[in-house]
This record gives structure tokens, C-alpha cells and sequence, in this order.
């Protein structure tokens, strides 16, 4: 009998255009089906219960998709390579099939799992999936990654994707202890957001059917309408792999979405940048010397969304409620931290990674510092006043009304920025600072 092959599954979580799982089930020999929590990962502390849960629910719904083609999902927890490597020695397996991540945690342990397989007899072989077009395949002429994003882009939309790998229609398994059922109940999640999405590819699939038919031929138009809630919600499934990049791309294309692609790019377009630069996780991309300021109160209130700002705090509560913020309130709740605060990028971006249920590192941090003024916009000092920003794309001011219920019975422009009488009438804090005063200050300190 030949041996088994091993698919150990990541930020891949799904049956459909895998192109590690395709391959583990297309080599000679049984397949087994695993997935590791890393104790590097779920002894962390604090961990995002909304992101765990939607991992849970991801898994649950692989291992249904795995019975039903003759497999089920094996599931270990501890050391990631030490785990793995028991597998292999349990089931006399030769090869391992594994989806390339491109954070410092997944280069890491990936050189740890290659140099062990060196060491006891097994080969790993690293597939293409978590992105759409491979970070390091399109270099600028330093041969390392693009700092710009438009250069990038032309080149990517040039380049040949690969095609979409079928799904397998049966796998041929081996009795294997999974323990997978405990496990998983062990770690559900109980400090959940009320209005958290449910996880898995089948949730995605339909999510992206039924979004594709409603809003893609008008996601120009609609991305930045903020009280329309019109964007997809795709992006936790993109970052659990529950969804394929690839394959969204390709069907959106198919509906005139080149728009909602270029979104995808920009996912890419960070993914590069964290391959080569991977402190950029921590560090500024581009040091530009700023000073930030320590005050824990104002950070406080920017967490809780009591700023005194409708659409910052409407924003920040979305997030503790969903796990979710409108892609545009996340550019202006990160200026305020920065530029009107001047709070550090970091800890925004920590306690967006705390809540958000699409946490990415390469997008969530590198977004952060693009607003902050340390990333790769070639405009560092861009500033969004959250007023002006409330008033063009939260226009009736809906998205306020909904996430702070204090101004629900404002009518009119005055949502935006009620007046001090109205402030008192209804309980809603005053402003937390001047916005103009603030970004004066701000541009006097770093004026170049």
C-alpha cells in the first residue's frame, strides 16, 4: 500500500480550488486531512474571540465537507511542527502538502517544518492559495517588493493567473484518531460579539453568490456608502481561506466587478510587502521619526466610542458589536487616533486585531500605517476629518443613528456634529478635542 499524504491545512480552509489539497489527493496513496493549533497562537493572550470562533465554525464546516467525499478533518492542538510530525510518524506518511502563508509566525514555523522533515524522512511540498498572485513573483527592478501601489498593480493585472483545480470528488482515507470533536468544543468561544458572522466555506459561498448578484455591477458606487452597508463581508473568508481568492476574483470579473478586483490586488499588494518585510508588522515601513503621544484616557474613549465624534464612535461600536467595520470608518476612527489624537498606529491596530473577525495581519496592520503616515502612501500627512466624512458618505446619517442610539432622534445635518445643547438633551459627550486645533498641532510637528 503506498503511503499516505498529508494536507495540513492553514489559512486554506476549504475543499474547493485548493491547490495543497488537490495535489495531496491526487498522489498515489490515502489521504489524511489535518489541521494544528499552534500553542504559539491560542496560548496568546489577548486573543480575538470573534476570529476564533469563526475559525471554529470553519473547521466544523471543512470536517462536514471532508465526510462528504470519505474523509473527515484531523485535528491536533500543541506544538504546530511537533504535532505534525507525530502524524507522520503514526501514519508512515512520506510527503506533507501545505498552502505558503507569508506572516513571520507562518515563515517561521514552515523553515522549522521543512528542516524536521530533512531530519526524519519527509518531504513538504508549498502550494500557491492564500494569495491570489504569489508575493514574490512580481518584483520591481531592486528585485524586491513594490513600495508603490499603482506600479504593482498594472503588473498584476498582466500577469497570468493560474487556473481554478477542481474539487475532489472522493478521497480515499485512513482510520486515524482525530480527537477532533473535543477539541473543537473545548475551544469555542464564549465573549462573542452579539452580530458575528458564522464561519466556513459553505457560509462564504453563498455570502459571495448572493452579494455577486446584488452589488457587484454597482460596488463602485457603492463601496463607500456607509449607511447602505453595501461592501461584502468577504473578507473573513478570504483571510481563513474558506473562500479562494482566485476564484472570487475570476467570477467578478465575470459580472464587470474589475472595481472590486482591484481590491483583491490590494490585498496581494500588502501580502508582498509583509513577505519582504515582515516587521512591518510591528515597525513603521517608513520611519519617519514621529513622536506619538501617551494618553490612555483619550485612547479609552477612542476604544469604547465615547469621542464625542457621531461617525467615530458609531464606527468603534460597530466593532465591539460586529467584529466588523465599513471599510471607509476604518480610514477615518485610524486618522482620528493618529492625527487627531496622535495616538500610535499600534495600538490601534491592536485592538482592531483584538475584535475584527477578518484580522489579517498584512492588511490590518499595513492599512493602519498607510492613514498613519508611516506606510506606503505617497501622501503621509493625509488627513480625514471625520465631520466632513460623515457628511458625504453617511449622508442621512443612518449608520449613526444605528450604532449610537443616543442620536437617534436627530434629524438633519445635526447629526453630524449636534450642538452642545443637544449633546446635554440626549447624554452624548462633547467633542474629545478640536479637530482643527488638532491637526494644526499636528501639521506644525511634522510639517514635512
Amino acid at each position: 500500500m503506498d503511503s499516505p499524504n498529508i494536507i495540513v491545512f492553514t489559512r486554506d480552509l476549504r475543499v474547493r480550488d485548493n491547490p495543497a489539497f488537490e495535489a495531496a489527493v491526487s498522489m498515489p496513496g490515502p489521504t489524511v486531512a489535518l489541521f494544528v493549533f499552534d500553542e504559539l497562537i491560542t496560548d496568546k493572550k489577548p486573543t480575538s474571540s470573534n476570529r476564533f470562533q469563526f475559525l471554529i465554525d470553519s473547521l466544523r464546516d471543512l470536517d462536514a465537507s471532508l465526510k462528504k467525499i470519505g474523509s473527515q478533518l484531523i485535528i491536533r492542538q500543541g506544538k504546530w511542527v511537533n504535532e505534525i510530525a507525530k502524524v507522520v510518524d503514526e501514519t508512515q506518511s512520506k510527503q506533507i502538502h501545505i498552502s505558503n502563508d507569508f506572516s513571520l509566525l507562518a515563515k517561521t514555523r514552515l523553515e522549522a517544518l521543512i528542516k524536521k522533515g530533512e531530519s526524519i524522512g519527509f518531504g513538504v511540498t508549498v502550494h500557491s492559495g492564500v494569495s491570489l498572485v504569489e508575493p514574490g513573483l512580481l518584483t520591481p527592478a531592486d528585485g524586491r517588493e513594490y513600495k508603490v501601489f499603482t506600479p504593482y498593480y498594472r503588473r498584476w493585472l498582466e500577469t497570468s493567473w493560474r487556473k481554478p483545480v477542481k474539487t475532489p470528488e472522493s478521497i480515499q482515507s485512513i482510520d486515524l484518531d482525530g480527537g477532533h470533536i473535543e477539541i473543537l468544543e473545548k475551544y469555542d468561544q464564549k465573549n462573542l460579539s452579539p452580530f458575528l458572522l458564522k464561519g466556513g466555506e459553505t457560509e462564504g459561498v453563498s455570502r459571495l453568490n448572493d452579494w455577486m448578484a446584488r452589488e457587484i455591477s454597482d460596488y463602485e458606487k457603492g463601496r463607500d456608502d456607509i449607511e447602505g452597508d453595501r461592501t461584502s463581508r468577504l473578507s473573513p473568508y478570504l483571510h481563513f481561506g474558506c473562500l479562494s481568492p482566485l476564484e472570487v476574483a475570476l467570477q467578478a470579473l465575470e459580472f464587470g466587478g474589475d472595481a472590486f478586483v482591484r481590491q483583491l490586488c490590494w490585498r496581494d499588494f500588502y501580502l508582498q510587502i509583509l513577505h519582504y518585510r515582515p516587521d512591518s508588522s510591528r515597525k513603521d515601513y517608513r520611519d519617519r521619526k514621529y513622536e506619538w503621544n501617551k494618553d490612555p484616557e483619550a485612547f479609552e474613549l477612542w476604544k469604547e466610542g465615547k469621542t464625542g465624534f457621531p461617525i467615530v464612535d458609531a464606527g468603534m461600536r460597530q466593532l465591539l458589536a460586529e467584529g466588523f467595520m465599513h471599510n471607509r470608518v476604518r480610514m477615518i476612527v485610524a486618522s482620528f487616533l493618529t492625527k487627531d489624537l496622535h495616538l500610535d498606529w499600534r495600538i490601534g491596530a491592536e485592538h482592531f486585531m483584538n475584535y475584527l473577525v477578518d484580522g489579517d495581519i498584512a492588511s490590518n496592520q499595513l492599512n493602519w500605517q498607510w492613514v498613519a503616515g508611516t506606510g506606503t502612501d505617497s501622501n503621509p500627512h493625509r488627513i480625514f476629518n471625520p465631520i466632513r466624512q460623515s457628511e458625504r458618505f453617511d449622508t442621512d446619517g443612518k449608520y449613526i443613528r444605528k450604532w449610537v442610539p443616543e442620536l437617534k432622534n436627530i434629524l438633519g445635518n445635526e447629526i453630524h456634529d449636534p450642538d452642545r445643547k443637544l449633546r446635554l438633551e440626549v447624554s452624548y459627550p462633547e467633542a474629545i478635542v478640536d479637530h482643527h486645533e488638532a491637526i494644526a498641532i499636528y501639521k506644525s510637528k511634522y510639517s514635512g
